[in-house]
């Protein structure tokens, strides 16, 4: 837990989308963009979905065209309000300009919101080719970029490949472990039939952050080796955990291995009649 309190510190500032320093601009001798920078703080103040917010950047690109930020600030509102196809419009052109500082939302974006597996895997590798230093973090800070590129793999079908990417990323020095990594590691183990690499995940995720979720894969691990006490052990610390609120969630979208109560009731009802 202290990895976790940990990260979330150094993540919060890469959370907010923050306004660029318009001085940098001017410092690196770009006029324009240094104009159109502290056009678009006239935004300051007014919701994203005002005419205020959005003119100020449409001023601030009348000043400079490719000034980047101010198409991924202008997207959030269409992004909100489910206007995906003209999110996609204004996140490319921000990608166009600046692929470096965009790639990342617009991949957790394709992930977390559309399901675009294959997009998502373009957006992170692409950028992973253009930078020699981490990738870093989903916006909400829930996931390293490549355990979200491996989610993305999985649902594509390449489990293998996915729990490759997985380990690698828990074997580099560097990480900081997040709130879900062993629990979809083990998730992968058990769906490949890796039992006992399954049960070390799942227990090493009880240490990290000890979800429902995690209980009730464990017990089908357990089931797995027709271990039942154990199994009906870890489906009722499951139903606990789920009623006590301490499972996996995203207030916008599904998670990937999420599970329902009424999944481990199930569960629990089909145990107790074997």
């Amino acid at each position: 837990m202290r990895k976790i309190c940990y990260l979330v510190i150094c993540l919060l500032p890469s959370l907010i989308i923050a306004q660029p320093n318009c001085e940098a601009y001017k410092y690196a001798g770009d006029e324009l963009k240094y104009k159109a920078c502290i056009v678009s703080e006239k935004r300051a103040g007014h919701y994203q979905f005002s005419r205020e917010y959005q003119e100020a950047l449409d001023e601030s690109l009348a000043i400079d065209s490719t000034f980047a930020y101010a198409y991924k600030a202008k997207s959030t509102a269409y992004l909100k309000s489910g206007d995906f196809i003209e999110w996609k419009r204004l996140m490319d052109l921000a990608v166009k300009y600046d692929p470096i500082s965009h790639l990342s939302y617009r991949g957790w974006c394709r992930y977390q919101f559309f399901k675009d597996y294959r997009g998502a895997i373009q957006d992170i590798e692409q950028l992973d080719s253009l930078i020699d230093y981490d990738i870093g973090h989903s916006v909400n800070g829930d996931y390293h970029l490549h355990i979200a590129r491996a989610l993305c793999y999985k649902a594509l079908g390449q489990k293998e490949k996915a729990i490759e990417i997985i380990e690698n990323q828990l074997n580099d020095s560097s990480h900081f472990l997040t709130l879900y990594d062993h629990f979809h590691l083990g998730v992968l183990y058990l769906e490949t039939g890796q039992i006992e690499r399954a049960i070390a995940a799942f227990r090493k995720q009880i240490e990290i952050n000890d979800i429902a979720d995690n209980h009730y894969y464990l017990a089908l691990a357990y089931l797995n080796k027709e271990e039942k006490e154990l199994s009906n052990t870890h489906l009722e610390l499951a139903k606990s955990k789920y009623l006590e609120g301490y499972k996996i969630g995203d207030p916008y979208s599904e998670n990937m291995d999420k599970v329902y109560l009424s999944e481990i009731e199930e569960q629990i009802q089909l145990l107790k009649a074997n």
